[in-house]
């Protein structure tokens, strides 16, 4: 998809996205389209090239080397960066692959600016767009797809920025949404929640034995404005034997953000719709960093290699069920020691991989 025509046709896959800020990437952190950039391009999808960007995106892919080695035998054609952030997957495909084009989605205006502006020297090989991972009505169903990449779970950017709330290690203002220009914060949502609920978001989170003593603790300190402020409010209902192992607020972060971006309630569908839009041999790849997510993924693969067949494993499949995609490796592969060294982050990455079969396009539907 390298010629004239391949620029084409990844110009006619992209239409109107449906949020109402795809029209422009424009806050205090994020770039500004270059305003001398000429010619009309395809609705929703501005070119990667003309942007100038804050330099304080940056984030370091994770298991870089084993998802450009997943996608050596991709076919000519389309690859989904669900994930893109600072474009370091999408940019390491593009220079291994030269039959290769990637389209590449994200929530997060930030990462949007950043991964255009890296990826700008590759021209029409590279578009990138700002919608939500499950938005795959942001590509034509017309255009199939080769390859998609999932990397979820907050980036090293958004961490390390207080201003985005996600840290409980410095003091910000408690948001933790990935898309800043829609939905509710983590400081409404905590403050609003009631007992019961809280107290189910963090057990189903990993909180299981402090849940209730922590819920006790944030309804006491309403309203909470602050990371510092959640981050105190969870340690005054910890053991401080319990905190020595760590600290509490990692667990209580984490759901909250998850709640906050509705980070599992599409997960599942949106993996399936990409895995159906796979032409045969084409592979999708999911990066996790937490349990749920990872589940979540093994669940969906799972399903779509045994064709979801129901029948009891000790009989063996009597329903005839066929799967449409094939494991790429047994259990979840894991960042290197090496690479965990580089990059502590990385210890918590689970990959997981399938491989499209010749299936009917959409049999992933449950």
């Amino acid at each position: 998809m390298t010629g004239p025509e391949g620029r084409s046709e990844l110009a006619s896959v992209i239409r109107l996205v449906r949020s109402p800020s795809t029209s422009a990437v424009e806050d205090s952190y994020s770039a500004h389209f270059h305003p001398s950039r000429s010619g009309r391009q395809p609705d929703g999808a501005l070119p990667v090239e003309g942007l100038r960007m804050s330099r304080s995106f940056e984030h370091q892919p994770v298991m870089l080397d084993e998802v450009v080695e997943l996608f050596e035998t991709l076919p000519p054609g389309l690859v989904l960066d669900a994930t893109v952030g600072a474009g370091g997957h999408a940019d390491a495909i593009l220079t291994a692959y030269p039959h290769l084009s990637v389209i590449g989605m994200d929530r997060d205006v930030q990462a949007v600016a950043a991964s255009r502006e890296r990826l700008g020297s590759w021209g029409d090989r590279a578009v990138v767009i700002h919608a939500r991972f499950d938005d795959l009505s942001s590509v034509s169903r017309a255009t199939p797809l080769v390859g998609a990449l999932f990397d979820l779970g907050v980036s090293s950017a958004q961490l390390d920025t207080p201003e985005r709330g996600f840290s409980y290690r410095e003091e910000g203002p408690l948001d933790m949404r990935m898309d800043q220009t829609k939905g509710l914060t983590a400081a409404e949502l905590v403050n609003t929640m009631t007992e019961d609920r809280l107290i189910e978001l963090l057990e189903v989170n990993g909180e299981r034995r402090f849940a209730a003593a922590i819920t006790r603790s944030i309804l006491a300190a309403r309203p909470l404005e602050t990371t510092t402020q959640l981050a105190d409010a969870v340690a005054r209902a910890i053991p401080a034997a319990a905190r020595r192992r760590g600290n509490p607020a990692s667990r209580v972060f984490q759901a909250l953000r998850t709640e906050v971006n509705e980070e599992l309630d599409v997960l599942v569908s949106a993996i399936e719709e990409a895995v159906a839009r796979l032409v045969p041999g084409g592979r999708c790849v999911v990066l996790a960093y937490q349990s749920n997510e990872d589940r979540l993924v093994k669940e969906s693969f799972g399903y779509a290699a045994t064709g979801g067949c129901t029948c009891p494993r000790a009989l063996g499949c009597v329903c005839g069920a066929q799967p449409w995609v094939g494991l790429l490796n047994r259990g979840a592969r894991m960042a290197s020691p090496g690479e965990v060294a580089l990059n502590p982050r990385a210890a918590a990455c689970r990959l997981r991989a399938v491989e499209r079969l010749d299936a009917p396009v959409g049999r992933a539907a449950r």
